[in-house]
């Protein structure tokens, strides 16, 4: 039956319904700046990560998985909407203060999922904006998740080394005092609250220029903020409250319906501020110990899965929303230590880059008893087709223009024989271009002032080798391809 099962699903189009054997429970764990290095089950060997580990041993881990951009915003985008961030202008990396990127009207992922008759929930980092125009942090703030397919929200509106650094839940701001307003600004200086540039002696940790402005828990950050007090965060606490967020979420679940988390971890992107108790645990600084704290997270979903029982009907997915990176931007006394555990392994480039380092990430999926057990997975896909791919799972017909660039790779997370997963995938750095695109194993890449780059990823995974002058045809059909893909919707 299970056979059968798994051809059916491989002759139907990319957007058509696939019966299920089950409707599970559906978990999605998005990391932040986690590379494709970064985890025992990739080759870390100074990091430990049993956890994430576990996912790998007790399910599938895929080798040929991507972000689909480089950096945040965009990979977040494609993920919600199954389409390419450069195709929508305004989906480089938003500032705390963008409005909602999502369009309302357009099917999403958590929205997919909600027509299915899951009860669907998000806690962590959300960063595609919020409102019409600016936020209004003092009241509500509307529209966001809640007006994309989420039924709950908890979350941190951008990242954490951007204000406003406050938590909110569904449409306010926590814990607010209605005395003191929040006021944010990315122009112009307001309020008297000091920066890092003016008052380097409040720092726990220092900060490059860029990352100088109003100091929030000892950290300066990008933007000007004032006002909220009872409201900031403390960094070395974020990891412990979105867990708990998550947790009670899954706590709160109904057994007669099923749910859909959308957790998206702070860690590891910078500042990188460990609690305590991780603190000098990794042997790597606070980028290793993050790593750690990242891995706890993790387990604290297992277990509350396993408490509650539910865990054999659940579908894991984990994975990153860009490749890792070794940066100076923040210098929290360990940086030294930090190259220790190299983010990328052998790939080349790190987050922010074309090449393999930006974008292909960890990506390991579990679902008892469905997904195949310590297996591995060269099938292509892209984080963009979950929307497709959950559509599939739960027979949701969705119009072909909806999610335009989303595939349908439920027979690869399932494990069927021979699946190569998508057979072409677009990516991107921060805007419109320069973008890449694999077709097979071969790679194009747009280099500087308008120059192309040709690799093939099965003789040279390290891209060293560029074969654009003696590949010319090969050269010529692949940029052919990347000029039709622009032009399209899909």
């Amino acid at each position: 039956m299970k056979k059968l099962f798994l051809l059916l699903l491989l002759s139907v189009p990319a957007y058509a319904s696939a019966k299920p054997a089950l409707t599970p429970n559906i978990i999605f764990i998005l990391s932040d700046d986690l590379g494709y290095g970064d985890v025992g089950c990739y080759g870390a060997n100074k990091v430990q990560t049993p956890n994430i580990d576990r996912l790998a041993k007790e399910g599938t881990r895929f080798r040929d998985a991507h972000s689909t951009a480089s950096v945040c915003t965009p990979t977040r985008f494609a993920l919600m909407t199954g389409k390419y961030g450069w195709r929508q202008k305004g989906t480089g990396i938003a500032p705390g203060d963008a409005a909602l990127l999502i369009p309302q009207n357009a099917p999403t992922l958590p929205s997919i999922l909600k027509s299915a008759g899951y009860t669907t929930g998000i806690v962590g980092k959300w960063h595609l904006g919020l409102g019409d125009t600016v936020p209004n942090f003092n009241g509500e703030i509307k529209p966001g998740p809640l007006e994309v397919g989420f039924d709950y929200a908890f979350f941190i509106p951008a990242t954490g080394d951007r204000v406003p650094c406050v938590f909110v839940e569904n449409h306010r701001v926590v814990g607010l005092d209605p005395a003191d307003p929040i006021e944010v600004s990315y122009g112009k200086r307001i309020g008297t609250d000091p920066t890092g540039l003016e008052r380097p002696d409040l720092l726990k940790i220092k900060a490059d220029k860029s990352h100088s402005q109003t100091i929030v828990n000892g950290i300066s950050r990008i933007g000007y903020m004032t006002g909220g007090k009872s409201a900031l965060w403390k960094d070395e606490d974020m990891a412990d409250k979105l867990t708990e967020k998550a947790v009670g979420f899954i706590e709160k679940q109904q057994s007669d319906k099923p749910f859909f988390l959308y957790l998206a971890t702070h860690d590891i992107h910078e500042p990188m501020v460990p609690h305590p108790r991780f603190r000098g645990t990794s042997g790597c600084g606070w980028r290793g110990d993050v790593i750690h704290q990242l891995d706890w997270t993790v387990g604290q979903v297992l277990a509350a899965l396993e408490k509650k029982g539910i865990s054999k009907d659940t579908l894991i997915v984990f994975s990153s929303d860009n490749g890792g990176a070794l940066k100076d931007t923040y210098d929290d006394g360990t940086n030294e230590l930090h190259s220790l555990q190299t983010p990328n392994g052998i790939l080349r480039g790190q987050k922010g880059s074309l090449y393999e380092g930006g974008h292909r990430v960890p990506f390991l999926v579990r679902w008892p008893g469905h997904v195949p057990e310590n297996a591995t997975s060269d099938a292509l896909v892209g984080l963009v087709d979950l929307p497709a791919t959950f559509a599939a799972l739960t027979e949701q017909n969705v119009p072909k223009d909806a999610i335009p660039d989303s595939v349908n790779v439920l027979p690869a997370l399932l494990g069927s024989k021979g699946n190569k997963g998508r057979e072409q995938l677009v990516l991107q750095n921060n805007g419109e271009a320069p973008l890449a695109l694999r077709v097979g194993t071969w790679k194009l890449v747009q280099a500087k002032k308008g120059a192309f780059e040709l690799y093939d990823l099965a003789q040279d995974l390290e891209e060293k080798v560029d074969l654009a002058s003696t590949q010319t045809e090969r050269l010529a059909q692949m940029k052919a391809v990347l000029g039709a893909e622009m032009a399209k919707g899909r």
